[in-house]
């Protein structure tokens, strides 16, 4: 089959008239997989491919014909990032041979919930080995697992981390959406570089249980598309009370019914905007391309606060980087004692594991964040509960709900981040920063969207809130999304254009 940029509505449209089957849909994509991901361009974003996908879609069609469709994703084909248990015959890495072997014992909650939805678990996405949380000058969308992932709008530049092989799938068309994760960046990075949209739910939306963590201070998983009624539709099914999660129960009666709801063309009319201007400054075409949104945002009705006085902050700054160590030790060594197929049982035995299989482990960068974290006290310490006290005054207090308030503000705009820059396993990662440290912070929502291109690389425009916002979130991104129409398919081109 001629397998399209197809949305979930015209996927749905067309199973509903039987011009496609779920089945057909999953072979065509993991034909592809293979084609373009393991031959081809060698995107290397998908690391492990379900065995028996075809065999679910054959269910799921058999079920459509006989009593209908569940819902929006009866039969569409979804990834997940390898750091998500799924109960089936993959495993579950967080792109880390320490973990080969690791068959979860039951599912995450967010696949429980896809599966309950009736998304075929297409497979496992590459990342950035242990989401990103390894090195102090690690490569993003590198892991001793699956090797390192490349950007598909030109290959020698990085697709961004940790969520790397989930935007990669996703703009490739790969899948029709995929799930990533983020603690700081990680699902707003990969998806303004690869040119499409994701959404960083609040902390207590979405449960984490199941989730290899960072921190669950910030952590949260999250949908990744090629477009706002696609991100909208596979939210609705993510969201909902885990009992694993207590935070969840904060979510509760605060999430919506279904996300596509927000889903207006007029979406901007009225919305008070504030341009947080301490995220510009990095690359002047990004600048450029985000000052034209800007005006697009006003000719749509937006009203444009400009600048808001707003907090600056870096990507791992000290309160954060304290609470990211300190969690990782605690959080880690909870999901794998939880994990008995897990060759290894706590944070010391993978350094262990990565001392002695070094030349594999650690060809390029080395492992001075878990050494770190392994050096941490427990979540009792006054260095932890101080650095925690402080990431949300300067994210919340001082941060976003500060600029909320004094100014009125239904969300902040900035640029996501800058343009891809090269992939380069031996010097690490030359981010330019990225405006996702406050939402992250914070456990609020925030959304990227595509806004243009420069060199050929894709920039994205970010909206963030305060907690609970993702609706009006997703009003915004679609209206301009809407107007704008600006995503293009990848070209898999050698370099970025001159």
């Amino acid at each position: 089959m001629q397998l399209k940029e197809y949305s979930i509505t015209e996927l749905q449209d067309q199973m509903e008239q039987a011009e496609l089957t779920a089945a057909e849909l999953s072979e065509a994509f993991l034909q592809r997989i293979d084609e373009i991901d393991r031959a081809g361009p060698t995107l290397r974003s998908v690391i492990e491919v379900n065995p028996d996908a075809i065999a679910i879609a054959d269910k799921l069609d058999q079920e459509r014909r006989t009593q209908g469709p569940r819902g929006p994703l009866h039969g569409v084909p979804i990834l997940v990032k390898d750091n998500i248990d799924s109960a089936d015959r993959m495993m579950t890495t967080a792109g880390s041979l320490a973990l080969e072997g690791n068959i979860a014992p039951r599912d995450a909650f967010v696949v429980e919930k896809l599966r309950q939805a009736g998304a075929v678990l297409l497979g496992k996405t590459n990342l950035s080995e242990w989401a990103y949380f390894r090195s102090t000058r690690g490569c993003s969308g590198w892991s001793s697992r699956g090797g390192q992932v490349r950007n598909p709008y030109a290959l020698d530049r990085n697709p961004c981390g940790s969520s790397s092989g989930s935007g990669v799938a996703v703009a490739a068309n790969l899948c029709t959406a995929s799930i990533g994760t983020e603690t700081d960046g990680s699902i707003v990075c990969p998806s303004s570089t690869n040119g499409i949209v994701g959404i960083k739910p609040t902390i207590g939306l979405v449960s984490r249980s199941g989730i290899v963590p960072i921190a669950h201070s910030q952590d949260t998983a999250g949908p990744m598309a090629r477009s706002v009624s696609d991100v909208a539709a596979v939210l609705t099914a993510l969201v909902g009370y885990d009992a694993r999660d207590p935070i969840t129960r904060e979510g509760v009666g605060k999430e919506a019914a279904d996300y596509c709801q927000y889903l207006d063309p007029d979406g901007l009319k009225g919305a008070r905007l504030g341009v947080a201007r301490n995220y510009f400054d990095r690359h002047e075409k990004a600048d450029a391309i985000i000052e034209d949104a800007i005006e697009e945002l006003k000719s749509l009705g937006a009203i444009i606060v400009d600048p808001v006085d707003f907090s600056s902050l870096g990507l791992f700054i000290e309160p954060e980087f304290e609470l990211l160590l300190y969690e990782f030790k605690a959080d880690l060594n909870n999901y794998l004692a939880d994990h008995p197929k897990a060759k290894v049982r706590s944070l010391e035995d993978v350094i262990s594991f990565n001392r002695a299989n070094a030349e594999v482990m650690m060809p390029y960068f080395r492992q001075e964040l878990l050494e770190l974290a392994q050096s941490k006290g427990d979540l009792k310490e006054e260095a932890y509960l101080e650095a925690k006290r402080e990431c949300l005054r300067l994210s919340r207090t001082e941060g976003i709900d500060k600029a909320v308030r004094e100014h009125h503000l239904d969300a902040i705009i900035a640029p996501t981040n800058g343009p891809a820059w090269s992939i380069d396993p031996i010097v690490g990662d030359h981010i330019l920063g990225g405006c996702s440290s406050p939402a992250a912070m914070a456990g609020y929502p925030h959304i990227t969207v595509p806004a243009g291109y420069a060199y050929g690389l894709p920039i994205g425009l970010s909206f963030f809130s305060s907690a609970y916002q993702e609706g009006k979130l997703i009003r915004y991104a679609y209206a301009f999304e809407q107007a704008t129409r600006v995503r293009r398919p990848p070209s898999f081109a050698e370099h970025a254009e001159a």
